[in-house]
């Protein structure tokens, strides 16, 4: 990787330090002002929630698992690794693609929250797209 300033190739050490910092939450909860970017990865819109009281700088639902995925995936953690594995698949579909890698373009730039309405944050669609983001997959 070429540091773009100074024209010098960085050390594996260096690329490796790079890693996104990539966090995961509930767009219910209080926003911190260490979140940095925060983006709101569902599909459809948090219910209850007023859009002045989301503090969402992006709304990228294009992200978000398919419809049928979603419906089929219906947090059912034992599904989680099918989901998983079905939906890393969809990230690369032309659907996805674009606002997959303006996501990991936000990544690159400084500290990201992925939030998502749902209640298992652990087995989400915002747990996946942060191991991804991070490289963790």
């Amino acid at each position: 990787m070429t540091n773009h300033r100074t024209g010098h190739r960085a050390s594996s050490a260096a690329r490796k330090r790079a890693r996104p910092s990539v966090g995961c939450r509930r767009v219910y909860e209080d926003a911190s002002p260490s979140d940095g970017v925060r983006v709101l990865v569902d599909r459809v819109w948090p219910r209850g929630m007023r859009k002045e009281e989301a503090h969402v700088d992006e709304w990228l639902r294009d992200v978000a698992p398919s419809t049928g995925l979603r419906q089929w995936y219906g947090h059912e953690p034992s599904r989680f690794p099918e989901f998983r594995r079905r939906y890393l698949a969809e990230l690369g579909d032309p659907g996805h693609r674009g606002a997959a890698e303006h996501l990991r373009d936000l990544a690159g730039q400084g500290e990201l929250t992925l939030l998502t309405a749902t209640r298992d944050i652990g087995h989400s669609q915002a747990a996946v797209l942060a191991e991804w983001l991070t490289g963790n997959t």
